[in-house]
């Protein structure tokens, strides 16, 4: 019966078409509404054991009082989407919520499934399993719900300032990230449950270009949008430098004794003298391989003219960059700047660092998390990673040095690719899991 219940709440989430836009004005009105009723609906002992705070409009603070007066648990997930691409071919509709089979057994398909309505009810469902027990954790647990995280929006940061003004400076936090992750890596088939101890920076390049413009009957040379041209292609050609953080390094020990034998040693000498070979291996591995060992340089806008018989007179692209531990903006921008050379101009839109690399060797913090996924998924290797996408969680590391990001939940490859693309999905079982992790994290809180 709960199996039912847990399964037909994400449903219900992922039918509310919470999409979250940089112009909030277009948001489709009372959609948050809509979702913070079906939570209520489906979750019925959490609204009435804990105390709720809005902060930012439609975010949502929880607080569940504990036991004890140790420091507290964040734990965090978000209520936005991304928008659909109209005509990406998605098997079923992307709100339907569809229960059908997928190619990793019976799963609900829709957008937000896997970012980030699963954490929600993974979070909710064990809070409500556990209240249904007469539990109550060891310490002050807070839920924090963001409202627009896919568009690096303002309501963790309220979060963060309502928990600053409480004088609560959590024990850890835990947000969306990393997961049990299977074919992350060639050759490998143990699943890695990567927990991210950090996160790279995200920042916006904005490369623009100027000129006279004119009549397209009457071109010059070298003009605005040729420019752009060569700037993006020469960015395209020169990568940042390839390095590994120390959660690489530590992540490659922990891979290497389930690695085919060759793979074997050099992850074991990883950080040694073989670690330049390593890294240029992952470089050519593909992109998830290649995105840990370096800064990213993503061209994903481009603008010129604004019609087909006018030649621009100012073109720009939008390079996003993410921020590897170890450089920063200013290094980045030094390094487009070095390499776009007198082509285009570079400038900072939207800056932004890496997070602080959280503890992990011999935290007991990291340990309850590795401790958690050991109980609950016995078949995955836990390990740090640095997480190459942004959550809401860099935002609390201002108030709490021990930030991770985990997402509990069995992912193939084929399902990591889904997210914030076409047909996203979540088996039953692995959300069945996802609940029993938070479930026993909340029961292993120390006091």
């Amino acid at each position: 019966m709960e199996t039912s219940r847990i399964v037909e709440a994400l449903r219900a989430l992922v039918r509310v078409p919470t999409v979250s836009r940089r112009a909030p004005e277009v948001v489709e009105p009372g959609v948050f509404a809509r979702l913070h009723a079906e939570l209520a609906t489906h979750f019925p002992l959490l609204h009435e054991h804990l105390e709720l705070v809005r902060v930012g409009g439609d975010a949502l603070l929880f607080r569940w009082r504990g036991t004890g007066d140790g420091p507290a648990v964040v734990l965090m997930a978000h209520l936005d989407v991304v928008p659909v691409d109209g005509e990406a071919p998605w098997t079923h509709p992307a709100f339907d919520a569809v229960v059908a089979d997928s190619p990793e057994g019976r799963a609900i398909w829709g957008r937000g499934t896997l970012d980030d309505k699963g954490s929600v009810v993974g979070v909710c469902a064990a809070v409500e399993r556990l209240l249904a027990e007469g539990f109550t954790p060891a310490r002050d647990v807070w839920l924090s719900f963001g409202s627009d995280e896919e568009v690096s929006g303002t309501t963790a940061q309220a979060a963060v300032d309502h928990l600053r003004d409480a004088g609560v400076a959590p024990w850890f936090v835990l947000d969306e990230g990393g997961a049990v992750a299977g074919g992350a890596f060639p050759g490998v088939t143990t699943p890695m449950a990567v927990v991210g101890v950090s996160e790279k920076g995200t920042t916006l390049f904005e490369v623009r270009a100027t000129g006279r413009g004119g009549h397209s009957s009457t071109p010059a040379r070298n003009g605005p949008t040729a420019r752009v041209a060569r700037a993006v292609l020469a960015i395209d050609r020169a990568p940042m430098p390839a390095r590994l953080p120390a959660p690489a390094v530590e992540l490659f020990h922990r891979l290497a004794p389930h690695a085919p034998a060759p793979l074997r040693v050099a992850l074991s000498a990883a950080g040694g003298r073989l670690t330049p070979l390593l890294t240029r291996a992952l470089a050519a591995a593909g992109p998830e391989a290649a995105a840990l060992t370096r800064t990213t340089l993503a061209t994903t806008m481009l603008s010129g003219s604004p019609a087909p018989n006018v030649i621009a007179s100012t073109a720009t692209a939008v390079v996003n960059a993410r921020i590897l531990v170890g450089d920063t903006v200013a290094s980045v921008h030094d390094h487009l700047r070095r390499v776009v050379g007198d082509h285009a101009e570079v400038s900072v839109l939207e800056p932004g660092e890496p997070s602080p690399v959280s503890p992990y060797a011999g935290d007991p913090a990291f340990a309850l998390l590795e401790a958690t996924t050991a109980e609950v998924f016995p078949e995955a290797v836990p390990t740090p990673y640095v997480m190459m996408a942004a959550t809401d969680s860099r935002h609390f590391t201002a108030i709490c040095e021990r930030v991770y990001r985990f997402a509990p939940f069995p992912m193939s490859k084929a399902q990591r690719e889904a997210i914030h693309s076409y047909d996203e999905r979540l088996t039953v079982e692995g959300l069945l899991r996802g609940v029993d992790w938070y479930a026993a994290l909340l029961r292993g809180l120390p006091a």
